[in-house]
């Protein structure tokens, strides 16, 4: 195992955390059970929830995208 292998492993474990962790942090998706007792969302209730939730959503894309490719560069380095 070369350095740059135990390195990219390290790596790939903190992502994988981070990944686990943004993920549980995220809203369920209900969509359409708002609109069935008439609690559909409003112009404003669309934009308060694009703060934190927008936020984890592109971190999580970030992550898995550098996972998947740490875990690529990581199977031709072994």
């Amino acid at each position: 195992m070369t350095a740059l292998s135990i390195i990219i492993d390290i790596v790939l474990i903190l992502i994988s955390i981070v990944l686990i962790v943004t993920v549980l942090m995220q809203e369920g998706q209900r969509q359409g059970l708002g609109a069935i007792g008439g609690g559909a969302e409003t112009f404003f209730g669309k934009n308060k929830a694009k703060g934190l939730e927008a936020k984890l959503a592109l971190i999580t894309k970030i992550c898995a995208i550098a996972f998947v490719v740490l875990a690529i560069i990581n199977l031709f380095l072994n």
